[in-house]
């Protein structure tokens, strides 16, 4: 069984839908930062997705580093990257309420769906059942999302109500059956 520590990365403070761009992360809370290094860990790789904003937070756990994975990326929102939601609103208000109310298949123009998100995220982590007992992973909101979801069995919308702050830590155990199973944190 492999334990994951999923790490929501430093925040960026966009305000904006913020997937493949690469924004950078605001490691200035030092403090915070401290405390999720002493709380992680100690012997556990890390990796991260391929974006700066989780590859600089995962630097500074100071670890031994697995190769980046681009399939730990957020949510591809393709048209819809860098604006603001009230902007793709006012353009698109049929698709983007579609996108929230009815998350699965729908999509952002040249972006990808939820489903797509979920595929790729969970089959990244599967591959790395088995390389230690507890796998450090620093990735974003929709990624960790798509594992809870998975963990729990719950439908996406259940899943959209969950709240994963920036620097937040989400414990998911892959059992040797390739099922997830949540880890309560104290």
């Amino acid at each position: 069984m492999t334990r994951f520590w999923l790490v929501r990365h430093a925040p960026t403070h966009a305000k904006c839908m913020i997937g493949w761009t690469d924004l950078p992360a605001d490691l200035s809370d030092s403090a915070a930062l401290q405390r999720l290094h002493q709380y992680l860990p100690e012997k556990a790789p890390v990796i991260s997705s391929d974006l700066s904003r989780a590859v600089a937070t995962a630097d500074f756990l100071g670890r031994v580093r697995l190769p980046h994975d681009p399939d730990l990326r957020e949510m591809h929102f393709g048209a819809w990257e860098t604006r603001s939601f009230a902007e793709i609103e006012a353009e698109t208000p049929e698709l983007i309420n579609a996108f929230w109310e009815h998350p699965g298949d729908v999509r952002p123009p040249g972006g990808e769906s939820w489903n797509r998100l979920l595929a790729r995220s969970v089959t990244a982590l599967k591959r790395l059942q088995g390389l230690a007992p507890d796998i450090i992973v620093v990735a974003h909101f929709g990624p960790i999302l798509c594992a809870l979801q998975t963990a729990l069995g719950i439908s996406t919308e259940e899943a959209f109500a969950q709240r994963i702050d920036n620097l937040s830590v989400t414990s998911l155990s892959l059992t040797p059956a390739q099922t997830f199973e949540i880890n309560y944190l104290p």
